[in-house]
């Protein structure tokens, strides 16, 4: 039933596709013609051009059928990377079509509005209509249709984050059936039934019909983990790892050369150089924009605060430390009481916070009280993107008990980050954090940024709080 699944969605996928490539390719000749009706007398009619067209539906269809999963069904994808794989894989097919035209077709002169049209307007359909089947699967498998199931081998800490997330998101469509732990004393999350050793893997993957396998155990060696996915090698599951630090540093191995030896390389700091400049650049471009473009929203929004709030200021600062362990002043609208940490000293918010105004709420669950941080971003002080900067009271904790904790801030801290739109905000696990922090910098991009703003846009938007 699961596989007659699969294969129905991914024909559904390729049918919609090309009616949508097809469709694209005639509203864009509708529209180059309305936009110039003359267009006509030099343009053949719509059939003249049927061959190019099934040559890009053709072209885009195969990119798409040879990329990796890009007709799989998929669970947890992102819009943002679901985009990305359709822009990047149309572009290719239109380019491999273009270029097949031009030596089958000599002499022929297609009309370039009618090539940009249909190109935008392939790229924004098909994005839609994957985000829509993707969102049609993910409530079937709600609802218990096409689920994974799914083993947790270590009850640890890392092992109870997979299940904490998998029970948050039930459209992922995982049904964990249980733990492996080697330690008798770890109560496995949820009420779930510890099903023996590590070593009992293959048999419990038998017994159970197990479809899916995520090592989260710390204390198995790289060469135990490699042994169990061996002893299971006769049965058809997936195997992921949860990655621990080092893992994360390599993620993008490969492999380089000193005077002709060969060695592998696992660590090469994406943030330096030219990627510096990059990085710099589009941190004044976008919040110089959009200073000015916020900048009344902004203003009406301090007058408010002023008016509800009159005993304090509308502008908050507090330090925090950024790049090489410099502390400097972060600036917020004021969200709490003036006296909020008078008799505590400094303590982590958190939801429903007696402390934060009536406003405060408002604009801590929609993230708007970060607003201001937008001037440190133009400053220089701190990045659009990057680790999320604590203040040195707790930087001093968590340097001691968090190994590598002190190299996030090797880079400039940011307004938003790569845990922070993984959900990771607020008081939530400092160890999990850094991880994503490293990964950050780690694999660097423009892209990556991008990807990253937008969906912190999208998070926003959905009231994901900043705690």
């Amino acid at each position: 039933m699961k596989r007659l699944f699969e294969i129905a969605f991914g024909l559904s996928l390729m049918v919609t596709d090309i009616l949508l490539l097809l469709g694209s390719f005639v509203i864009a000749y509708n529209l180059r013609v309305r936009m110039e009706p003359r267009a006509l007398i030099v343009m053949p009619p719509l059939q003249g051009y049927l061959a190019i067209a099934l040559l890009i539906v053709l072209s885009v269809v195969a990119t798409l059928l040879f990329a990796a999963r890009s007709y799989l069904l998929q669970r947890g994808v992102s819009r943002i990377d679901i985009f990305y794989s359709v822009l990047l894989h149309v572009s290719a097919g239109y380019l491999i079509a273009l270029g097949v035209s031009a030596m089958l077709f000599k002499g022929v002169d297609y009309p370039r509005w009618v090539l940009v049209f249909s190109f935008v307007l392939s790229v924004f359909l098909m994005w839609v209509s994957r985000m829509l089947l993707n969102t049609l699967a993910s409530a079937l498998r709600s609802v218990g249709i096409n689920q994974e199931r799914l083993l947790i081998v270590g009850a640890g800490e890392p092992g109870r984050i997979i299940y904490d997330r998998i029970a948050r998101w039930p459209g992922l469509g995982y049904c964990v059936v249980g733990f492996l732990e080697d330690d008798p004393t770890l109560i496995p999350p949820g009420g779930l039934p510890s099903l023996g050793p590590s070593s009992a893997l293959p048999q419990v993957v038998q017994e159970y019909r197990i479809d899916e396998v995520v090592f989260a155990a710390p204390n198995l060696s790289h060469k135990e983990v490699l042994h169990l996915i061996d002893n299971c090698g006769k049965q058809k599951i997936n195997v992921k790892v949860f990655p621990d630090v080092f893992q994360i540093m390599s993620s993008e191995v490969d492999v380089t050369e000193l005077g002709g030896l060969p060695l592998v390389r696992v660590r090469d700091i994406s943030l330096r150089g030219w990627n510096l400049t990059i990085k710099r650049a589009l941190d004044l471009v976008i919040s110089g924009a959009a200073l000015v473009v916020i900048s009344p929203v902004l203003m009406l929004a301090a007058l408010v605060i002023k008016l509800t709030s009159p005993d304090g200021p509308v502008l908050f600062t507090q330090t925090r430390v950024g790049l090489d362990g410099k502390p400097f002043d972060l600036i917020k609208f004021r969200s709490m009481r003036p006296d909020a940490e008078t008799k505590t000293g400094p303590v982590w918010a958190k939801p429903d916070d007696q402390r934060t105004t009536t406003l405060g709420r408002f604009m801590r669950r929609y993230s708007f009280d970060e607003l201001p941080q937008l001037i440190n971003v133009l400053l220089g002080e701190m990045s659009l993107v990057g680790p999320r900067p604590e203040r040195p009271y707790f930087v001093e904790q968590f340097s001691q008990v968090i190994p590598r904790y002190a190299e996030r801030h090797k880079e400039k801290a940011g307004m938003t980050g790569w845990a922070q739109v993984n959900g990771l905000r607020g008081n939530t696990s400092i160890e999990e954090r850094t991880k994503y922090d490293i990964y950050y910098v780690e694999n660097w991009s423009p892209l990556f940024d991008i990807k990253i703003l937008l969906r912190t846009v999208f998070t926003v938007f959905k009231g994901g709080n900043a705690y």
